[in-house]
């Protein structure tokens, strides 16, 4: 499903809800607290910026008793999202971030990588898969990257750690060209990169990596992701100690200056070896 088209579905999803709620005679904040979201939630998704998590599309179902019509649609929206269940609602608040700041501890973050990077990455995750299949996460990968080029783009900043920076990803002329991607980038002001050393030891982000977002008009987020799942934070209490985690991440890392000159050395390793290849 085309974004805009999708978008449109989450927003009949949230017309659909206050239609419901009202004919219920229920307020945001009545809703909310039966739901055990917020009221300024119920109105985020009322109006298609947010898109709850499947556990309130099925309390919506059993508090406004709609025989399960919620859940069958967020669960058909998700079914046409080419991300992974865990991540759909994440790709979409990054369209709508004033600021992204994410650590990166083994892989090079999806919107910095290269189409080469992305594919070697998709296929190492998924060895038997059609060449359909492989097209479409990497595609997908891409096109998020669009927001980077936005007039309204993000602030982004990103702390790499030195692992994600030394590992050959797709082999050496493939790396190389990533890491090029990333100067570009970098020279260009869209992104500013750090790079934690492996010398700084253990770190404050030790068990995966750590996104953090934040909007014009909505709480700040903390996403946090492993191997095989992710987890979109909005307590403010977690997303601070978050917050705080990131604050520790930075500190460790090496200046800007520094990690600049660490990746342009990295990328020339990885030109010169392909040429000897």
């Amino acid at each position: 499903m085309a974004k805009g088209r999708q978008q449109a579905a989450w927003e009949f999803f949230g017309e659909l809800l206050k239609e419901r709620r009202e004919a219920a005679g229920l307020s945001q904040n009545d809703l909310g607290a039966r739901v055990f979201v917020s009221g300024a939630y119920i109105g985020l998704f009322e109006q298609g910026v947010r898109k709850p998590q499947p556990d309130v599309a099925k309390r919506f179902d059993e508090v406004l008793q709609t025989g399960g019509i919620f859940e069958r649609t967020w669960r058909k929206l998700i079914d046409k999202s080419p991300y992974a269940e865990y991540f759909h609602q994440v790709a979409e608040l990054e369209g709508v971030a004033t600021k992204i700041c994410e650590f990166a501890p083994t892989v090079i973050p999806g919107l910095l990588q290269t189409p080469e990077y992305a594919r070697a990455v998709t296929i190492a995750a998924n060895p038997f898969a059609t060449e359909a299949y492989v097209e479409e996460k990497v595609t997908a990968r891409i096109d998020r990257a669009a927001i980077l080029k936005d007039a309204t783009r993000p602030e982004y900043w990103v702390v790499l750690h030195e692992n994600a920076v030394r590992t050959p990803v797709g082999g050496a002329a493939a790396m190389g060209a990533q890491l090029d991607h990333i100067l570009t980038l970098t020279r260009q002001r869209w992104v500013l990169v750090t790079v934690l050393p492996c010398a700084a030891g253990a770190h404050a982000s030790m068990d995966g990596s750590l996104r953090l977002m934040e909007f014009e008009d909505q709480p700040p987020t903390a996403y946090t992701e492993t191997a095989f799942s992710g987890t979109l934070l909005d307590d403010p209490t977690v997303v601070k100690r978050a917050q705080r985690a990131y604050d520790l991440l930075r500190v460790a890392a090496l200046s800007p200056e520094a990690s600049l000159a660490l990746i342009e050395s990295a990328a020339e390793d990885f030109r010169r070896c392909a040429s000897t290849t």
